[in-house]
């Protein structure tokens, strides 16, 4: 998605780590590199909008869900594979997970 104007930041960027803006979990300076954009990109801060309701309205009806340890763990260790830049397996997670004893009879 672009807007079509030309930006400090471009929408691409924003659209990428906009989750990263949202859970906090970027430097202050992308930040406000992020809200200026904002400021000017009326399509970035609907996408931005739409996002953050939908964050809010999922741990409105699942926040107080307890996740598996099991799952938690494999979780993190895809995460970590991924950030040290490692081939990550093509096995999907959740249907792992679902076959093993702690997850079983729910």
């Amino acid at each position: 998605m672009s807007c079509g104007e030309p930006h400090e930041t471009d929408c691409s960027e924003v659209l990428d780590h906009l989750y990263e803006f949202l859970d906090h979990e970027m430097p202050d300076s992308d930040c406000t590199k992020f809200e200026t954009h904002f400021d000017e990109c009326s399509p970035c801060l609907e996408k931005y909008g739409l996002e953050q309701a939908v964050k809010k309205l999922v741990k409105r009806c699942c926040g107080s869900d307890d996740v598996p340890a099991d799952l938690r763990s494999k979780v993190m260790g895809r995460i970590e594979l991924i950030r040290a830049g490692q081939a990550v397996p093509e096995q999907d997670v959740a249907a792992s997970t679902a076959d093993s004893p702690s997850t079983q009879g729910r």
